[in-house]
């Protein structure tokens, strides 16, 4: 297969310029301007943040975007489907308090803001997947399909089920209505240790399904709620709790690249990624912690595929941050740090969450036809 082209710039502006002006002459670079938007109605898929977490991407970047869009005829919104896990983004009129809390509004962005699947996150449209293997049909946000034009703003990070969240992140279990998320989180169950559970309770606090109950003070999972999301293995800070399942990440990897397909397959499409404060947890913590690595750039490409492989590939050649979860792993493992960074040749996301595998996401998008992760690097 020929090569994708994936467009770099880094975040070096001199005065004159600035980040956002840079962003626009990327993407223009990298061809959206051969996409006919004219009079199209054309959605820019964005995650607006927990409330509370400060890693998200500006919505200054979205107007920068928005505006490109404008300027070619075409209509854009800014869209993303609500969530499943408790939180401010469990239907419509909450997530858009949340997006306007975090400066996503109208005014600021230039453009209008839809909930891709509805006021409770049941507006969906039921999306076959060509050559699905866990998926068959997908269930996507009606305005999410609705629009002639598909965009992926992303930021791109590391996640604690996925070992990082790109463009495939962003499109496949962003644009799943509540019950496609689900879909694609229940392929393993948690349970727990109770000679490690210490009674904290934090687990319950972050479960949507009430599945986490407590018998003589140590915690108990209801495997007939649990659906797997894998948010209480990450707030037990015990390690009391686990997913048996050795498939259930793998096979959560490979449903969010068959939803990813259903979203892009056979539209006009356009993806970017903005790597920046790199936090070792998703956008949907209501909280971040410190960047694992330092700051990259903008990439941007019609191939999903290509550009989560090309910003692996770039992060994976940053130094790790000391003061951080990856560099408190890396410390732990032996490595030594210097002046703040560790240099390493163990891949980032990996040493950040050592049950991850971020290759099968890719390695499954590309097998189904979605893109491929062979790339040529044009940097402007």
């Amino acid at each position: 297969m020929e090569k994708s082209k994936v467009y770099f710039t880094d975040m070096r502006v001199g005065m004159g310029s600035n980040l956002l002006l840079k962003l626009q002459k990327l993407i223009r670079r990298a061809g959206i301007g051969n996409i006919d938007m004219n009079d199209k109605f054309v959605a820019i898929k964005i995650h607006f943040g927990e409330p509370g977490n400060l890693s998200y991407l500006r919505p200054n970047f979205a107007k920068a975007v928005a505006d490109v869009v404008k300027e070619m005829g075409g209509k854009p919104f800014l869209t993303d489907c609500n969530t499943l896990y408790v939180g401010r983004r469990k239907n419509a009129l909450d997530h858009l308090d949340a997006a306007y809390e975090n400066g996503f509004t109208p005014f600021s962005t230039g453009c209008q803001i839809l909930i891709g699947d509805g006021l409770t996150g049941n507006d969906e449209v039921w999306v076959p997947v060509k050559g699905g293997e866990l998926v068959k049909e997908a269930k996507i946000g009606r305005a999410v399909m609705d629009a002639d034009v598909f965009i992926s703003l992303n930021h791109f990070k590391g996640h604690e089920c996925t070992g990082f969240g790109g463009a495939l992140k962003n499109i496949g279990m962003g644009c799943g209505s509540r019950a496609g998320k689900m879909e694609q989180h229940n392929g393993g169950k948690t349970a727990v240790d109770a000679e490690l559970c210490v009674g904290c309770k934090f687990c319950a606090k972050q479960c949507a399904h009430d599945a986490i109950s407590f018998e003589s003070g140590k915690a108990s999972v209801d495997q007939s709620k649990c659906v797997g999301c894998g948010r209480c293995i990450h707030a037990c800070r015990a390690e009391a709790i686990s997913q048996p399942g050795d498939s259930a990440n793998d096979d959560l990897c490979k449903k969010i690249a068959e939803y990813s397909k259903a979203v892009v397959d056979g539209r006009p499409q356009f993806h970017i990624n903005i790597v920046n404060q790199v936090s070792p947890y998703c956008d949907c913590h209501p909280e971040n912690d410190a960047p694992i690595i330092p700051d990259v750039g903008m990439f941007a490409s019609f191939d999903p595929v290509a550009l989560d492989a090309a910003c692996a590939d770039a992060c994976n050649a940053q130094p790790a941050m000391a003061n951080s979860v990856l560099g408190e792993n890396l410390i732990h493992a032996g490595e030594t740090a210097h002046h703040g960074h560790i240099h390493t040749e163990r891949d980032r996301f990996d040493a950040t969450f050592p049950t991850t595998n971020w290759r099968v996401t890719l390695e499954h998008a590309e097998k189904i036809g979605v893109g491929t992760q062979a790339y040529e690097l044009i940097q402007l």
